[in-house]
């Protein structure tokens, strides 16, 4: 890891490749967590035994396999090989104070991608569609991803995710074999879609570069061809992702989604943005952040307050037809039938007032699918 000069607990600048970038020591991964995946996990890690009933899960599930098949058909990076993400490695390591560096792989893959998975140690595997893809920087916020996935813990429910898939497809011939299973698998997606703007936290924190991120993910989304794409058009689209259609494209949204692991990427970019602008990223930056030998006093109500709170934030702030109609039906809007109409429709207004048989728009409401507004400008 890279030596730095140290100016005082939480105001130090380590000199990593390229640039100065600043170390968070003992930082808690609570800093960067989105609320959901948060308060889920403070439950899990408060719960008696937690630790021990995984180790003794990992047992069936295909761990040791896995460890066995990247070591074979795999390149472990290292000094000798990939000498270059070993650095970036063990930088992010050190940026977000993780103890022991996970094992990394690059794996022979075309298609971009990268997992951090395992029970007893995290793994860190990143195909080399990835690697060829992305510059250093960009490779850069990608490596800090997977370390804060590492430091969060979510390789171990990624793994019991990837298990639990694999095992719903061998018995789904079974009548209701896979009813319950994959009903644990779609709660797990959900989270892990939460998980991994957590990570796209981490990756900022690592990367400490907003363009390079950005740039990361419209890569995954659309290729080598940063002539041919623009950042602000990018994320114009997740707004209009967001606010246009009708309810039933809301509903196809959810469709299309639930099947997942990861959300959108557009989604991910214009929610990576937004954090980056608020003061809980900025007081990070300046060195002021929950620290992990405060972790087991972590108030699970707490934790599960703040994840209702975010989920409540985000149905009155969302631009999607579906959740601002939630939010009229909240605030006491009149008229739900009408609503409800114009918002599968696509029209303005619902239907007939009550006493306008003749179709006369006077008492009808005119609120349809808002226009999106305009935009403020990586696994």
């Amino acid at each position: 890891m890279t030596d730095g000069n140290h100016n005082g607990a939480g105001h130090e600048q380590e000199n990593v490749p390229s640039r100065q970038r600043r170390r968070f020591p003992g930082i808690s991964s609570r800093a960067y967590e989105h609320p959901a995946d948060r308060s889920a996990l403070v439950a899990l890690r408060k719960l008696t035994g937690f630790d021990t009933v995984f180790k003794a899960l990992s047992g069936l599930l295909p761990e040791r396999s896995l460890r066995l098949l990247f070591l074979s058909d795999s390149v472990r990076v290292s000094d000798a090989q990939f000498a270059h993400l070993n650095t970036m490695l063990r930088d992010a390591c050190y940026i977000l104070d993780l103890e022991k560096v996970p094992a990394m792989y690059v794996q022979q893959d075309p298609k971009p991608n990268a997992m951090c998975i395992g029970l007893d140690e995290p793994i860190i595997v990143v195909t080399t569609g990835l690697v060829e893809l992305l510059d250093e920087e960009e490779m850069r916020a990608v490596v800090g991803h997977e370390v804060g996935h590492a430091l969060s813990g979510h390789s171990v429910y990624r793994t019991i995710l990837l298990f639990l898939t694999n095992l719903a497809l061998k018995v789904a011939w079974i009548p209701l074999g896979n009813v319950a299973i994959m009903a644990i698998v779609t709660a797990l997606r959900e989270w892990f879609r939460k998980s991994e703007l957590s990570a796209d936290r981490a990756g900022l924190l690592v990367g400490q570069d907003l363009q390079a991120s950005m740039r990361g993910l419209m890569k995954i989304a659309g290729g080598n061809h940063l002539h041919e794409m623009n950042v602000d058009a990018f994320l114009e689209q997740a707004e209009e992702y967001e606010a246009g259609g009708d309810l039933r494209d809301s509903v196809l949204k959810i469709l299309n989604v639930l099947p997942r692991s990861h959300p959108f990427t557009t989604v991910r970019a214009a929610e990576l943005k937004k954090w980056a602008a608020t003061r809980d990223y900025q007081r990070i930056m300046d060195g002021h952040y929950p620290r992990r030998d405060e972790d087991p006093d972590t108030s699970v109500t707490d934790s599960f307050r703040q994840s209702a709170s975010a989920y409540a934030e985000d149905v009155r702030t969302s631009k999607d037809p579906l959740m601002k109609l939630v939010s009229d039906i909240a605030g006491g809007a009149g008229d739900l039938g009408g609503k409800l109409r114009g918002k599968f429709t696509g029209q303005a207004g619902g239907g007939n007032a009550p006493g306008d048989p003749g179709g006369s728009t006077s008492g009808r409401p005119t609120d349809g699918p808002d226009s999106p507004d305009s935009p403020d400008s990586p696994k």
